[in-house]
C-alpha cells in the first residue's frame, strides 16, 4: 500500500503548483482581452477625430479650429491638414475620405499584428506552463 510520500501519489502542494501553473496560462488570456481592442478604439477615435475636422471646417474660424485638431489626428494630420496657417483646402472632404480608407487599412493591419503576437504569447506561455508543471512533478516524485 502506498502512503502519501510515496512516488507514485501527488501530494497537495505539487497539485497546487501545477494548478497554478495553468491558471498563468488563463490569466494571460484575460489580459491579452484587454490587448485586443485597441486598434479598434484608436480607429473609433480617429473616426471621431475626421468627423471633427469636416465641422471645423465649417465653422466661424476653420483655420485656428483644424489646428487645435492637428494633435488629435496624428499621423493623420499630414494626410488631412493644410500647413499650418494655410486655410482649409477646397478637397477636404476628399482628404478625409482618403484618410478614413488608410486609417482602416491600418487598422486591419493592426489587428491582424496583434492577434498574432496574442497567439504567440498565449503559446509561449501555454508551453512554459506545461515545462513548469512537468518539471514540478519530477521534482516531487523524487522527495
Amino acid at each position: 500500500m502506498a502512503d502519501s510520500t510515496s512516488p507514485t501519489r501527488l501530494s497537495g502542494t505539487v497539485l497546487g503548483f501545477i494548478a497554478t501553473a495553468f491558471a498563468l496560462v488563463g490569466l494571460i488570456g484575460l489580459f491579452a482581452t484587454f490587448a485586443a481592442p485597441l486598434p479598434l478604439e484608436r480607429a473609433i477615435a480617429r473616426e471621431r477625430t475626421l468627423d471633427s475636422v469636416l465641422s471645423a471646417a465649417r465653422g466661424p474660424n476653420p483655420a485656428a479650429a483644424l489646428e487645435a485638431l492637428r494633435p488629435t489626428l496624428d499621423d493623420s494630420a499630414d494626410a488631412v491638414l493644410p500647413a499650418v496657417g494655410q486655410p482649409p483646402p477646397a478637397d477636404l472632404a476628399r482628404r478625409v475620405a482618403q484618410e478614413r480608407t488608410a486609417m482602416r487599412a491600418r487598422l486591419e493591419r493592426d489587428a491582424g499584428t496583434l492577434a498574432t503576437r496574442l497567439r504567440w504569447l498565449i503559446c509561449i506561455v501555454t508551453v512554459m506552463a506545461g515545462v513548469f508543471s512537468v518539471a514540478i512533478l519530477h521534482a516531487g516524485r523524487r522527495t
